[in-house]
């Protein structure tokens, strides 16, 4: 049988694909419902005066480094921030008025933080537990674990999680964790929340909060759009948006609702349930080092007919043509 590489290859891609169709076990990779207790925020951007009081807040809780620039100083705002390693949340300010009902306010100002996602993608993409998601719903951080691969940073959709590149010894990865305090055992009690002049930040249930929402859009359709950010994107979050303009001119992702974990860990648990793929992957290297080591074919016996045809194509070529040589 002519069993040539092309065809070894075939087979072996044959047969990973076929262990890619292997159902999964029961169970795998299905996220549960969000719990009722998962709290969170509601964010009426509409509210803010773009204080910062919030920014002070989270940075006096988490005992971060003071700023250079005082936190009265609204300069900061003219320029695009994201959360960083030292500032776990921000508040940016965009030209333009808050709704269509406040057109003599000249600016909108947006707050961003760690989302806490109901299927946080850091928490799916982490390989050693390092980041999870409390029964409160806050995606907290356990750095003794963390072996800083940084896969929370590119999982994230929010873009959020931050790293510490300038501490050579014990880097961390940080962000919000909603002042969750995962050593003292308490959970969710975002500072931000309570330091709002505003009421910007209302901080409760999820499920009251979303029902609020809905309530101000019922009764402001003149102010809000009629969509609550969070609700819905990649799967819901635990921080809630009522917003007057399009998010995407206030610093928001427009995102898909689908949760990033459905689609990856379901593609992960497809392919390598019960380590079958790997197997077949590796034997598929072991018959192509096999066929390219296998010892040379022996030379047919010197009756056989392919022997003669072989030892008569010599003396053909002494003989020559008929007539010539002399």
């Amino acid at each position: 049988m002519d069993f040539d590489r092309r065809a070894l290859l075939k087979m072996g891609l044959g047969a990973t694909a076929g262990v890619a169709t292997v159902p999964r076990a029961a169970g795998a990779a299905q996220a549960e419902e969000p719990s009722p207790d998962f709290m969170g925020v509601l964010v009426d951007t509409t509210l803010c005066i773009g204080c910062r009081k919030c920014e002070e807040a989270c940075n006096r809780r988490n005992h971060l480094p003071r700023t250079a620039v005082p936190f009265s100083d609204r300069e900061v705002l003219r320029t695009f921030r994201r959360p960083t390693a030292t500032a776990f949340t921000v508040v940016n300010e965009f030209h333009g008025s808050p709704s269509p009902d406040q057109a003599g306010v000249p600016f909108t100002h947006a707050k961003v933080q760690c989302m806490h996602c109901l299927y946080p993608s850091c928490v799916s993409a982490c390989i050693v537990g390092a980041l999870t998601k409390a029964s409160d719903g806050a995606v907290v951080y356990n750095p003794t674990i963390c072996i800083g691969c940084r896969y929370c940073q590119v999982a994230c959709p929010f873009e959020v999680p931050a790293y510490e590149f300038d501490e050579p010894l014990v880097p961390r990865v940080r962000k919000c964790e909603f002042c969750a305090d995962r050593a003292a055992g308490t959970g969710a009690n975002p500072a931000c929340a309570a330091a709002c002049p505003t009421e910007t930040l209302v901080f409760g249930h999820r499920a009251e909060l979303l029902a609020m929402a809905k309530d101000r859009i019922k009764k402001r359709p003149d102010r809000y759009i009629n969509h609550v950010y969070g609700e819905l994107e990649v799967g819901g979050t635990s921080w809630l948006y009522l917003v007057g303009r399009p998010v995407r001119e206030i610093g928001l992702l427009d995102l898909p609702e689908t949760p990033p974990p459905h689609l990856t860990e379901a593609i992960q648990h497809g392919i390598f349930n019960y380590g079958i793929l790997p197997i077949a992957f590796y034997g598929l290297l072991a018959g192509l080092m096999w066929h390219n080591n296998r010892p040379p074919a022996t030379n047919p016996p010197p009756g056989s007919p392919n022997g003669e045809s072989r030892r008569a194509a010599p003396s053909g070529e002494q003989r020559g043509p008929a007539g010539g040589g002399r």
